[in-house]
C-alpha cells in the first residue's frame, strides 16, 4: 500500500489566550503576523488547499502560533467550527492545535475532541523550574507532565516542544529535559533554540551583559545530540528543529541559534560524528591515501555537509575522503575503506 502524504494548512493565533509575556518571545515575528486569526480566516485557508493540494494529498488543520485552549471560549469554538465542513469533506484527517501545559484540563479536552482535534502540542520548553522561572512562562514542569497524562488518556496524539539556550539553562539542563519528555512518552518532538529577537526582554538582557546566547556551532552541537536521542535512542520523530525560517525572521533574529537550515546543519552533525570515529578506529590518517565513505544514498549531501563543511573538517583532522551511496548501509551509519 502507497503511504499517503499529508501537509499541515497552518494557521497562526499570534499570542491569542497567552496569559504571559516569555522574555523570548515575539509572536508577531516567529508567526509572521500580528492579526487576530477569524473564522474566515479558516474558511479561507481550507479552501485554498483543497483547490491547490493534489488529489492524493490529505491535510490536517493546524492552530499554531499562540495558546489555543486558553484563548476566548467563544473565538476558541468560532475557529473550531469552521473548520468542520472542511473535516467532513474526507480530504482533512483532523485538528492539530499547540497550546500551554497549565491551559489544559479535562473540559477542554472534552471540547475538543468533540471538534475532531487529533493532536495536541505542549510548550514545555524546559523541565527545570527555575529555568521556566527565568523566561517567565508562569507554568511549572509538573504542569507538563499533569497535561500530558490528561492529553494521552483522552486519546490525542501528543506532542511536545522544547527549547535550547534558555536563560538559567545549560547544556546537561537541556539534556534533562529531553529525558523528561521522552519518559511522557510523546508522538513527536520539536526542538527551538533561542533566538534573541528584536526588542524582547532578552535582548534587553543580553545587551546589559545578563544573557550570553549560545553560538551557531553551540547550537549544532547539541540539537544533534538531542536529535539523536530522540529519533535514534527513543524512536520519537522529531518533526521540527529550529524556527519556520521567513523574512520578518531574518529581520528580527539579533543573536542565537538560528540558521534557515539548522536540521540540516545538525543532521550533518551527526554524519561527521560518526565518520571521525569510524576513521579515528582505522588507525591515524596516512598521508596520500583517500577513504571512501559509503552511506545510504539519502545520505550523501549529510555526509558531505552543507557547503562541503564535514569534508573539510576531516580534511583538517587528516582526512582526504569521498563519498559513495550504498543502498545496504542503513541510514545514520557510515562504513569506511582506503582507496
Amino acid at each position: 500500500m502507497t503511504e499517503q502524504k499529508h501537509a499541515n494548512v497552518a494557521l497562526f493565533v499570534p499570542h491569542a489566550g497567552c496569559p504571559h509575556d516569555c522574555c523570548f518571545c515575539n509572536q508577531r515575528t516567529i508567526a509572521g503576523t500580528s492579526k487576530p486569526l477569524s473564522a474566515e480566516d479558516v474558511t479561507a485557508a481550507c479552501d485554498e488547499a483543497l483547490r491547490t493540494l493534489p488529489a492524493d494529498r490529505r491535510a490536517q488543520i493546524a492552530f499554531f502560533g499562540g495558546s489555543f485552549t486558553a484563548i476566548e471560549r467563544e473565538t476558541m469554538e468560532a475557529l473550531l467550527r469552521a473548520a468542520q465542513p472542511f473535516l467532513q469533506s474526507g480530504r482533512f484527517d483532523g485538528i492539530r492545535l499547540s497550546t500551554r501545559p497549565d491551559a489544559v484540563d479535562e473540559e477542554r479536552l472534552r471540547l475538543l475532541a468533540h471538534y475532531g482535534v487529533t493532536a495536541i502540542e505542549l510548550g514545555a520548553q524546559s523541565m527545570d523550574d527555575c529555568v521556566l522561572k527565568a523566561c517567565g512562562r508562569g507554568h511549572t514542569a509538573a504542569d507538563t507532565v499533569r497535561a500530558a497524562t490528561l492529553i494521552r488518556r483522552y486519546g490525542f496524539s501528543l506532542g511536545l516542544q522544547m527549547m535550547t539556550g534558555l536563560p538559567a539553562d545549560t547544556e546537561d539542563g537541556a539534556r534533562r529535559t529531553a529525558k523528561a519528555l521522552a519518559a511522557l512518552r510523546p508522538d513527536t518532538v520539536r526542538i527551538y533554540p533561542t533566538v534573541v529577537l528584536r526588542g524582547t526582554p532578552l535582548e534587553a538582557r543580553m545587551r546589559e551583559g545578563r544573557y550570553t546566547p549560545p553560538s551557531l556551532d553551540e547550537t549544532v552541537a547539541l540539537c544533534a545530540e538531542l536529535l539523536a536521542y530522540f529519533e535514534q535512542t527513543c524512536g520519537i520523530p522529531v518533526i521540527r528543529l529550529g524556527l519556520h525560517d521567513g523574512e520578518a525572521l531574518r529581520e528580527e533574529a539579533v543573536a542565537g541559534g538560528y540558521h534557515p537550515a539548522l536540521r540540516e546543519l545538525c543532521e550533518g552533525q551527526l554524519y561527521v560524528n560518526t565518520a571521525l570515529a569510524v576513521l579515528t578506529h582505522m588507525g591515524p590518517p596516512q598521508p596520500d591515501t583517500v577513504y571512501t565513505l559509503r552511506v545510504h544514498p539519502k545520505a550523501v549531501s549529510k555526509m558531505i555537509g552543507q557547503r562541503k563543511r564535514n569534508r573539510q573538517r576531516l580534511a583538517r583532522e587528516g582526512y582526504t575522503v569521498r563519498v559513495t551511496a550504498d543502498p545496504d548501509v542503513p541510514l545514520w551509519e557510515v562504513r569506511a575503506e582506503k582507496g
